[in-house]
């Protein structure tokens, strides 16, 4: 099985970059990878309820993911999409998915 170039994943939308690096961070047990993005999110002032220091008695992968959900609901984010973060994202993701597949 060959990986996906840069150019087939920039192609893609970023939900779906989004929902495959997650699934691969949720593979490796990758808490540091998701909580990064989080915090990126507009609207993430509730990340700081959780301590989100990787090997801490913290949020667990499924808290970070359930956090994300519930931060996607506000705003609007299926509408709107990720507001100014997006390009950074977009290339968290590639990145992520580049390195870890």
């Amino acid at each position: 099985m060959t990986l996906p170039s840069f150019a087939e994943l920039d192609a893609l939308p970023t939900e779906e970059l989004r929902e495959r690096a997650f699934a691969v961070a949720r593979k490796h047990h990758d808490i540091k990878f998701i909580w990064s993005v989080v915090k990126h999110l507009p609207d993430s002032d509730d990340v700081a309820e959780l301590d989100g220091a990787p090997n801490s008695i913290g949020p667990t992968i499924d808290e970070v993911v359930a956090l994300w959900r519930e931060l996607r609901g506000r705003g609007g984010y299926e509408e709107h999409g990720y507001g100014e973060q997006e390009p950074l994202l977009r290339a968290a993701f590639i990145d992520y998915l580049q390195k870890h597949q």
